[in-house]
């Protein structure tokens, strides 16, 4: 039988970096994941597809119910959807398609943030966004004037823009660690969450 080769590094080593991106964040980011209680934020991530269309998968470890989401959990969650993106300036000093549904939903989430639950100091608590047939795709309407409706695009691309930086700043702190986790995976193709604990609580 032939021996299937891996592909060149760089291509394994972008999604690997994208699927590391969740971990690292999780554990510097989340008050309930590994730096909380020291546990791994997944059971295990993998290289390996489990489709046609999907590059590796990550099994996340329940936290139990989490239905109320802070300010601060919020922010960190855009910082996360905009990881993969951050990772690719930072490793290969350029930008591609693949953070497309990231950026979309950092940038809901964002304008959510603002419109909705009354997290903007300048709106308070009005609500400029409402939600229509919220169980038949949920489509939004805003209720405000062209004025106000461009300070909240406004306020959207201040808020996406300092969770990225910050988090283009967590993977430029943790560059070492992120290579260490990443080489780990193109290796074995598999990292379980024990593996990742270890390899980042390493000196």
């Amino acid at each position: 039988m032939q021996e299937v080769k891996k592909p060149r590094k760089p291509l394994i080593y972008y999604y690997v970096i994208v699927l590391l991106i969740l971990l690292l964040f999780n554990f510097l980011f989340m008050p309930w994941a590994a730096k909380q209680n020291n546990s791994a934020p997944v059971q295990k991530i993998t290289i390996v597809p489990r489709t046609s269309g999907a590059l590796g998968y990550t099994m996340q470890v329940e936290e139990g119910n989490h239905y109320l989401m802070s300010q601060e959990e919020l922010e960190n969650k855009i910082a996360t959807l905009t990881g993969g993106r951050a990772a690719e300036e930072l490793i290969f000093h350029s930008s591609s398609t693949g953070a497309s549904n990231d950026i979309e939903q950092a940038t809901k989430l964002a304008r959510s943030m603002i419109t909705r639950y009354g997290m903007s100091k300048d709106f308070d608590m009005v609500a400029m966004e409402t939600v229509n047939n919220q169980y038949l795709g949920g489509d939004t309407s805003l209720s405000c004037s062209a004025e106000t409706q461009a300070e909240i695009d406004r306020q959207v691309v201040e808020l996406v823009k300092k969770q990225h930086e910050k988090a283009a700043k967590i993977l430029a702190d943790n560059r070492e660690k992120l290579d260490q986790l990443a080489d780990y995976l193109y290796d074995r193709e598999t990292i379980t969450g024990e593996e990742f604990m270890n390899i980042l609580n390493a000196a």
